[in-house]
């Protein structure tokens, strides 16, 4: 998806414009050149929020748990993909 970028002073001076705009294709707002942060129609930024996801640590795992993935075995379909390992 492209990002449509746009200094702070003209974010300012047409919002309403960039907010319509932000409902198609996300909008980021620049500072001194830089992009400082990025305006997205909120079902995108609902969608991303669905997406995110949480990291855990080996140590949020049981020892159960730590030991059936150490046993668990890709299944036989899987190996069409070894091709793609880079040995």
């Amino acid at each position: 998806m492209d990002v449509l970028k746009v200094s702070a002073a003209e974010f300012q001076r047409n919002i309403g414009r960039y907010q319509d705009l932000a409902l198609r294709q996300p909008v980021a707002v620049t500072r001194n050149g830089r992009e400082s942060c990025v305006l997205l129609s909120t079902e995108e930024y609902r969608r991303l929020q669905r997406r995110a996801r949480e990291v855990l640590s080996i140590d949020d795992f049981s020892d159960t748990e730590v030991e059936a993935v150490r046993r668990a075995e890709a299944p036989a379909v899987a190996a069409t993909f070894d091709s793609e390992l880079k040995l």
